[in-house]
């Protein structure tokens, strides 16, 4: 075989996997809005491709957290089939924001989390981008998005 033939046949390949990896994306995010309109919520997305519910009887009150903040957070996480995978809905969880700290959260919490004031709950539907990727972790199979139900208990 020709050294063209290998670069075509190689040109090809890198093709057809761009079209299976955008496929994989226009995926999840049907998934999520599929997840949504059976909940019959009314969501709002973010310019980073994940989406988020406020649930306007507890919106909250005050300012809104950032990256400067630790965040005690109530949360269920669990996949579009309901499944739950962690759940820290009794105590609170402290999150911290920051994208460079060692203790920090997925990029979906780093997002999402600061739509919601002191007291406000609603609901984070994240891409596997911004949470745990193609490989996943623990019970969370990789490529899949993820939902977490959270309540912003407070931050300082």
């Amino acid at each position: 075989m020709k050294l063209t033939h290998i670069g075509a046949l190689l040109f090809l390949g890198l093709g057809i996997s761009t079209i299976f990896a955008c496929s994989k994306t226009v995926s999840e995010d049907q998934q999520m809005l599929d997840y949504i309109a059976k909940k019959g919520w009314v969501a709002s997305t973010t310019p980073q491709g994940m989406y988020y519910v406020q649930d306007t009887s507890a919106l909250g009150s005050g300012a809104y957290p950032t990256s400067a903040n630790t965040v005690t957070v109530k949360y269920k996480g669990y996949l579009t089939d309901d499944t739950v995978f962690d759940s820290n809905s009794t105590t609170g969880y402290p999150a911290n924001l920051s994208p460079t700290a060692a203790q920090g959260v997925i990029q979906g919490w780093q997002i999402g989390i600061p739509k919601f004031k002191k007291g406000g709950k609603g609901h984070l539907l994240i891409p596997s981008s911004l949470g745990y990727g193609a490989t996943g972790a623990g019970s969370i199979p990789g490529n899949v998005p993820i939902i977490f139900d959270i309540e912003v208990v407070s931050f300082k």
